[in-house]
């Protein structure tokens, strides 16, 4: 049998990095790493291809030759998936779906022959037993969860590795904590569950084999969940696999506590390990209070976020506004916040609700939905009715994009950042590439663009004060004209 694969195309949002890659020429920042999953979930003998519609375009040859289509989405990538549907049932093939999309609306996808919902490693092999009966049914679900022990290595030889700039991985699934906006306990539950290292150096190998030394991400919701087992099995094992190896640095999601444990950072650091998105949400006690952000109660958060940079992880932020006690004074404490702890991918966005959550259902008692939720959390649209004036959030949220994404203080955060910012240790090395890097955003930046003077300025300090971590802030300067794009496009 002949097995079609296809992942839909993002829009341009914050977390696409579309005009980044310009400078860099990829076509994706990630492989779609649960497609590549559930390949290495059916039977062996089936041909196998992927199409990526973020690095190439589907054609009705790729339909021509499947007798089945998988297609996995997330919601942000909702309105491409319905395209690509469309394009499957025109060419006549049966479509089975499956994803965060799907589990969430497939009562809005008539379209499907198919739904794997929840997790693949449980209800696929159902799917693939009755399929082989010639009697599949159109919905397969399941409330459990499952071993990871028993998931499979993706199968990264169906991709093109050129196209992309991250390979992304998965240690674990689910979280301990429960924050009212977030669906990950609804779908993944609280109780951490992991792979073994065995598992992450045997996908890591493989990996290395096909010839990737770049970036890794590990895509878990919170890396650290189970901090004993990172400390005494997986980082250990990765810090030994370096040894041997150059070129692969590693970034991942945690939560705010990560600061409380100093051996937890320096291990993750020794290991790899240069970047963390941490989900900060506000400034504001009442917001963390009302949303279950008891992790980031009661703390200096500002010094927090330096620490954990000055032990050489640089931080990404997540942020909202549109929360119930939200006052007017939220838009400039939001963005002092920012400028201050120097995070400089900062993503901002208005408070959604998405279904499975207790944000949700409250507010769905309240009468306060509107909509589906965009699945796109810096767009500036938000599918609740919030108690401040949706005018005047909409303007404050406007206000924040404006200031931190404006080049005069994007550029100083960048140096707030590289001023804290511990060098580290596992670096890529050089390539080539960088040089044309350079290059085209000295031009793009630094002679067309309108923060040329603020381009010159940090490549000179940076030169100057901290040239080692040059290649940083080349970087993070081409990521500011990214999100500059993006917040023209979609808010401003």
């Amino acid at each position: 049998m002949n097995i079609l694969l296809i992942y839909p195309e993002f829009p341009d949002t914050f977390w696409s990095f579309k005009h980044a890659l310009e400078f860099v020429r990829k076509r994706a920042a990630l492989p779609p790493l649960g497609l590549l999953t559930v390949a290495a979930l059916l039977p062996r003998e089936w041909s196998q291809r992927l199409v990526d519609t973020n690095a190439r375009a589907l054609t009705k040859k790729d339909l021509a030759w499947a007798d089945l289509v998988f297609i996995s989405a997330m919601v942000v990538q909702r309105a491409s998936a319905r395209r690509i549907i469309a394009q499957c049932k025109e060419a006549g093939r049966k479509v089975v779906a499956g994803g965060p999309l799907f589990n969430a609306e497939h009562n809005e996808f008539p379209d499907v022959d198919h739904f794997i919902l929840n997790e693949a490693e449980l209800t696929l092999p159902d799917f693939l037993k009755d399929l082989a009966q010639g009697r599949p049914r159109r919905i397969y679900s399941s409330t459990a969860f499952a071993d990871l022990r028993r998931t499979p290595a993706p199968r990264w030889e169906l991709l093109n590795l050129s196209h992309y700039v991250c390979m992304s991985i998965q240690f674990s699934r689910g979280c301990p904590f429960e924050c009212d906006f977030c669906n990950i306990t609804a779908l993944l539950g609280h109780r951490v569950r992991i792979k073994t290292s065995r598992q992450i150096i045997a996908e890591l190998d493989s990996l290395y084999a096909q010839g990737w030394h770049s970036d890794v991400f590990f895509v878990d919701d919170n890396f650290i969940g189970n901090r004993h087992f990172l400390k005494t099995d997986l980082l250990p094992a990765l810090i030994r696999w370096r040894k041997a190896k150059k070129g692969i640095v590693f970034n991942t999601e945690t939560s705010l506590n990560l600061v409380e444990d100093q051996t937890l950072m320096e291990m993750m650091v020794a290991a790899g390990f240069t970047k963390v998105f941490i989900g900060i949400e506000t400034p504001a006690e009442e917001g963390l209070a009302e949303c279950g952000k008891h992790q980031n109660k009661n703390r200096n958060m500002v010094e927090d976020v330096k620490r954990i940079q000055r032990a050489g992880l640089q931080v990404q932020g997540g942020f909202i506004v549109g929360f119930d006690s939200d006052q007017p004074s939220i838009f400039k404490r939001q963005i002092e916040f920012i400028q201050k702890s120097g995070i400089v991918t900062a993503m901002v966005g208005l408070l959604q609700a998405p279904p499975g959550t207790r944000l949700y259902e409250r507010l769905k008692k309240e009468g306060r939905l509107r909509g589906a939720s965009s699945g796109d959390n810096a767009d500036g649209t938000t599918n609740i009715i919030p108690a401040m004036n949706l005018e005047a959030l909409r303007e404050g949220y406007k206000e924040i994009l404006q200031h931190i994404y404006s080049p005069e203080h994007y550029y100083k955060r960048i140096r707030t950042f590289l001023r804290e910012y511990k060098t580290p240790k596992v670096r890529q090395p050089f390539r080539f590439s960088h040089i044309f890097v350079l290059l085209r955003s000295s031009y793009r930046l630094g002679i067309l663009g309108r923060e040329r003077l603020q381009y010159w300025k940090l490549i000179f300090w940076t030169q100057f004060r901290r040239p080692r971590l040059f290649a940083e802030a080349v970087t993070l300067a081409i990521y500011g004209y990214h999100f500059r794009k993006i917040f023209k496009r979609h808010v401003l």
